[in-house]
């Protein structure tokens, strides 16, 4: 399946605090594709990037097989973003907005194309009605419909459900899996809310301090049939080395600092905590997870308890 998103070793300095750390990650046509950390993890300043709001301190980004940085224009004009709460004048209406947005990018969309637009958001109703007079649920739908005012393959939509009530969080939902299913988009979505990148999702990343801590397609992290374990060691290096000659290196899911994550039938966890103490293992938590909220839990408070004793 083609690349549309392909970050190498992405990072960006502050002085001395690293907002994002040598980051990785691909993003698929057709994918829904949840970005996923708690609040200062590195996400808006990742998306940032993409956008070309912030220079990479290093690293690289193409998009749709192009570089970023010398294709910059011709990949932008496929891209579609709302980043936190949208843009809009608050004293037109929903329909002179998106007609303005629209002109802004050199387009001259007919009245029925803008109308469908503002349809295929829900707002079509309202559409002469002054945005001032929007709940957020509604400003961040028409912040979408100017996203997509000119058809890009991409939509880049960071927080999108913040500050909304429960009705304009499932709105927002229904229209993500809609851009998707009905439309051929590919959405990255950026959110910390974990059960809602849950339901829209097909693939997903989690970071934490701007780190990647694992990647991959939902049904490969959530399978009911298997179980999640996190386990955190005093002497991680030492255990690599020995499970990569025995039969548990094909469960392996990920590996971070202290921690690892093997992905296995519940039936197989006794011997595996057997094999792993002895071949010297120095455990201090194995934790099984079983849903995406408790293993971004451990994942993240794992990762900053072992950075609290690192210091």
């Amino acid at each position: 399946m083609p690349i549309v998103i392909q970050v190498k070793q992405l990072s960006k300095q502050y002085g001395d605090m690293k907002a994002v750390d040598n980051l990785s990650f691909s993003v698929y046509t057709g994918d829904v594709y949840g970005f996923l950390g708690q609040n200062g993890a590195g996400k808006s300043t990742t998306i940032r990037m993409l956008l070309t709001l912030i220079k990479p301190s290093s690293g690289n980004i193409q998009m749709f097989g192009m570089d970023l940085e010398s294709k910059r224009k011709e990949i932008l004009q496929q891209v579609g973003a709302v980043i936190e709460r949208p843009d809009l004048y608050k004293y037109l209406t929903a329909y002179e907005n998106l007609k303005l947005f629209a002109r802004m990018s050199g387009l001259y969309p007919e009245k029925k194309m803008l109308e469908a637009q503002l349809d295929q958001v829900g707002l079509l109703t309202r559409a002469h009605s002054k945005v001032h007079t929007f709940s957020q649920g509604m400003k961040q739908r028409l912040g979408i419909a100017v996203a997509l005012v000119h058809d890009p393959q991409l939509i880049i939509l960071d927080e999108p459900t913040n500050g909304l009530d429960p009705q304009g969080i499932a709105d927002i939902r229904n229209l993500i899996l809609d851009l998707s299913r009905n439309r051929g988009k590919t959405v990255l979505i950026s959110s910390h809310l974990l059960n809602e990148i849950e339901m829209v999702a097909s693939r997903m990343i989690i970071i934490d301090k701007g780190r990647k801590i694992v990647e991959g397609t939902v049904g490969e992290l959530f399978d009911n049939r298997s179980m999640l374990v996190s386990l955190q060691l005093n002497n991680p290096e030492t255990v690599k080395i020995a499970l990569a000659n025995t039969r548990w290196q094909a469960f392996v899911k990920e590996q971070h600092q202290q921690i690892i994550i093997f992905q296995l039938d519940k039936e197989l966890l006794p011997l595996l905590t057997r094999d792993l103490v002895n071949m010297g293992a120095e455990i201090t938590a194995l934790q099984p997870q079983h849903s995406l909220e408790a293993y971004f839990l451990s994942l993240t408070t794992a990762n900053r308890h072992v950075d609290t004793f690192a210091n």
